[in-house]
């Protein structure tokens, strides 16, 4: 028998798995517990997850008294755009570095990389003079322009390093076949391509779905915040109603949570063969 196949090495290997899965969770429980506490408790002697004296009337308040709702609508409405936005760019402009040769075409992979070295809080002043100057100050169309265009460089680099793993050879038996560029393209390539769209779709959704700064700073009416912008208006000065930030704070996680289990057999597979070649 292997040492690593020994039953005391599995144990100790559990039980490192089992200290991180603690660790990353007992947060969580925190804030439920949080949520379930009345009015603005924040810190309680009580150590149990659920306490003595629960209550669900914070995610009643937040779905019936408050904009939450339509903060999660547009919320959703923005990331489906940029997803959608993402995905069609990305799928393309990768194909067109992977596959053709044109001038400036180092040049223009060199410049989506050195993109990635700035953070989008350093863009966002000019990005919001552009803004101004097109008069898209408190549009979604602003959001959506600047989350695509922050998002774009990395799934570019992502999906031209995954076309660069299949083989050319198929789409040129497509070609023989009868198919045009196109349609080898969209029948052959976008299938085999699978694991880097889901990459592509979930960086997508995760610059538009949790970003707070620049929508805190192009969005100014309340009925058309996101939702981190939203959840931010339960914290004043003076007090902050925890009980909705912590039950705002479970809702909002709950669709990257399912989306992440939904399309994890295809997370693995996009993140290293897209990492294979450049």
């Amino acid at each position: 028998m292997r040492k690593k196949d020994s039953p005391l090495f599995l144990a100790f290997v559990y039980a490192v798995l089992a200290l991180f899965v603690a660790i990353a969770v007992y947060p969580i429980l925190q804030v439920f517990s949080i949520s379930l506490r009345p009015e603005a408790t924040l810190l309680s002697s009580d150590l149990s997850i659920i306490p003595a004296n629960a209550t669900w009337e914070h995610y009643v308040e937040l779905l019936t008294e408050r904009p939450f709702l339509i903060w999660m609508w547009n919320s959703f409405f923005v990331t489906l755009v940029v997803v959608i936005t993402g995905v069609v760019l990305a799928s393309t402009a990768g194909y067109a570095f992977s596959r053709y040769r044109f001038p400036g075409r180092k040049s223009g992979l060199l410049s989506l990389l050195v993109t990635q070295m700035f953070p989008a809080t350093m863009l966002l002043l000019p990005l919001f003079i552009m803004m101004a100057k097109l008069n898209l100050i408190n549009t979604y169309l602003a959001l959506i322009v600047i989350y695509s265009s922050t998002a774009l460089p990395f799934c570019i680099w992502q999906m031209k390093g995954y076309y660069d793993t299949i083989p050319v050879s198929l789409e040129e038996a497509a070609r023989i076949d009868g198919l045009g560029r196109f349609g080898a393209f969209y029948r052959i390539v976008l299938p085999l391509a699978t694991p880097a769209l889901v990459i592509t779709a979930l960086f997508s959704f995760m610059a538009a779905w949790t970003e707070y700064v620049v929508a805190a700073q192009i969005v100014y009416y309340e009925d058309m915040f996101t939702l981190p912008v939203g959840l931010k208006t339960f914290q004043a000065n003076m007090s902050t109603e925890w009980g909705l930030y912590a039950a705002g704070a479970l809702i909002v996680s709950i669709p990257a949570v399912v989306l992440f289990v939904v399309l994890s057999r295809w997370l693995i597979g996009g993140l290293t063969l897209g990492g294979v070649k450049g």
